[in-house]
């Protein structure tokens, strides 16, 4: 990856939906090498996908919460599993498996109080092997980014 690259990764993490014209404008290059050079970075892997962000708040998403999860047994077996079990949860936006204090670090998103109750005592609970759960609600986002800065 050269700089070029990283420019057009940079530019594509602000704004996917501008032209190949716009972006080669930008980083000072002719559309065509733009093009194949955005392909090659997909092909490779280092891009995963385009996506629109969406407002939370717009679609009655307004509470946020980081639920710090420690398992009963640490077995591969059961990491697997919990992760397993993790993964078709809407209301769970990342999963983390941490070292240190915790397992497992969750980002969850629902409606307000009560929708988070009732996802710990229908889903978070039924999960299994879990031995704590610490809740840590948002009351303020300061800062929440997915852009990755290049050196």
């Amino acid at each position: 990856m050269d700089e070029v690259d990283k420019k057009i990764l940079s530019e594509l993490q602000l704004d996917s939906k501008q032209t190949i014209k716009e972006l080669a404008e930008k980083i000072s290059l002719t559309p065509t090498p733009v093009y194949e050079r955005i392909k090659k970075l997909e092909d490779l892997g280092y891009i995963v996908g385009y996506k629109a962000q969406i407002d939370r708040f717009s679609i009655d998403l307004s509470l946020m919460v980081f639920c710090n999860i420690s398992l009963k047994e640490h077995q591969a077996k059961f990491l697997a599993q919990f992760e397993k079990n993790v993964q078709p949860l809407d209301e769970v936006l990342a999963c983390y498996h941490l070292g240190g204090m915790y397992d497992y670090l969750l980002k969850i998103c629902v409606k307000d109080m009560y929708e988070y109750q009732k996802f710990v005592a229908n889903k978070l609970a039924n999960i299994g092997n879990i031995a704590n759960v610490q809740s840590s609600f948002v009351m303020k986002e300061i800062k929440s980014s997915e852009l990755y800065y290049f050196k």
